[in-house]
């Protein structure tokens, strides 16, 4: 009876405390850590390494890295690389896997996982888009094989370690990833936030500041620079991601392939000329980004003169109001009802509608087909000599930074 009773207590003890007698604020330590992990691997080596090929990672990182999302995800890497290579290439139409514009934000919110899995079902997806993604004996006998009994294995793991409250770790660790990176990032970062780029998708960055979801959070930032394995651009963004690449690089763990572009301010050359052709075309997000804040100033300017006049209450205050929001976007991100208050405020303000107009012109250095490259360096000389003979100075000092770039 003394034994049973041993044993029995034992059993109940283990079953509330498990092996390792965690308290509760250890395990909730535990539970982001693991979380964390994760994350890391996904943005890492699925992400960035196996689907964009921004970096290459050496061999022991990469398995550990197959290993626990086998431990804690059960997806197989040449399905997610698959999909999400098929997203950028179908990016929201209806052919892309996962997008809020087409399927509608609560659907990409509560099913991304499902929608996930039906997609990994469709051999096409695979063949043409999984190619170069591991394919050894591990890979093949085991991961891809046996993929759902590596999440089995994580709970054993778990009820060992931490006991009953273990299946609470294991069912975080779980949702982790669909609630994150199926729903958040698919669905979220393609539907609010900022833009800090004219990325051709609605792209957006969910917060300037990538750590509870490895850097993914920077989403716009990364459509704009696909093959960049760093996705924050600006000062003030912070990607922990990219934090963990560049310790493993130092540490000899991984190789750096590509980074995003940045345009470079030399002496401004008398003209413009077939080098700052290249420079522009090869930053042109950036180069756009830059005229977009001097077009959000002089809207700004225009709001002031407005205020100074007490017209805050008018029409002409409203249609400014829809300008600082939208004037710097791409015509066809624009929605429709907001367009005729655009139209007005371009009217009653020569200086907007020029920098609009002279917008769209600089944009077809690099979207008009069939124009010889001769041709582009002396459209670029004569927007640069129309700028400077505007009269409006953000023109005049945007033209002579163009003429500083060099590639």
């Amino acid at each position: 009876m003394n034994e049973v009773t041993l044993v029995r207590d034992a059993l109940v003890e283990w079953l509330s405390h498990g092996l390792l007698s965690a308290t509760w604020w250890q395990l909730v330590l535990v539970t982001l850590g693991l979380t964390h992990v994760t994350i890391a691997a996904v943005t890492i080596y699925l992400h960035r390494s196996q689907a964009h090929r921004a970096l290459e990672l050496h061999p022991v990182v990469s398995h550990f890295f197959r290993l626990w999302l086998w431990l804690t995800t059960g997806m197989v890497t040449k399905e997610w690389v698959a999909i999400h290579r098929k997203h950028h290439a179908k990016c929201e139409t209806v052919d892309d896997p996962h997008s809020p514009v087409t399927r509608g934000i609560k659907t990409v919110l509560l099913t991304g996982a499902e929608l996930y899995r039906a997609e990994s079902k469709v051999q096409d997806t695979m063949d043409k888009y999984g190619h170069n993604t591991p394919d050894d004996w591990v890979e093949r006998n085991l991961y891809t094989r046996y993929s759902w009994q590596g999440v089995g294995l994580m709970l054993i793991i778990n009820l060992f370690l931490f006991g009953a409250i273990g299946l609470t770790i294991w069912a975080v660790q779980m949702l982790w990833i669909p609630i994150t990176a199926a729903g958040i990032i698919n669905g979220i970062g393609h539907y609010w936030g900022y833009r800090n780029f004219e990325a051709v998708d609605a792209s957006t960055n969910i917060s300037p500041w990538g750590i509870l979801i490895g850097g993914e959070e920077l989403h716009n930032n990364h459509h704009t620079y696909p093959t960049s394995a760093k996705l924050s651009v600006k000062p003030y963004e912070f990607d922990i991601g990219w934090l963990y690449i560049r310790s493993m690089e130092l540490l000899g763990l991984a190789k750096v392939r590509k980074t995003p572009p940045k345009l470079e301010l030399g002496s401004v050359k008398p003209v413009a000329d077939n080098k700052t052709l290249e420079a522009i075309i090869a930053n042109r997000y950036e180069v756009m980004a830059k005229y977009a804040t001097g077009v959000r100033e002089a809207v700004r300017s225009e709001m002031d003169r407005l205020k100074a006049q007490g017209a805050q209450n008018t029409a002409k205050w409203r249609d400014m109001v829809q300008a600082r929001a939208w004037l710097h976007r791409d015509d066809d991100k624009i929605p429709q009802g907001v367009k005729p208050h655009l139209q007005q405020a371009l009217g009653a303000s020569p200086q907007l509608a020029k920098l609009v107009a002279m917008r769209e012109e600089l944009r077809g250095l690099w979207t008009r087909t069939g124009v010889s490259a001769d041709q582009l360096v002396a459209d670029l000389q004569a927007w640069c000599k129309k700028a400077e003979d505007s009269g409006i100075a953000a023109l005049q000092d945007f033209s002579m930074k163009l003429r500083a770039a060099h590639a």
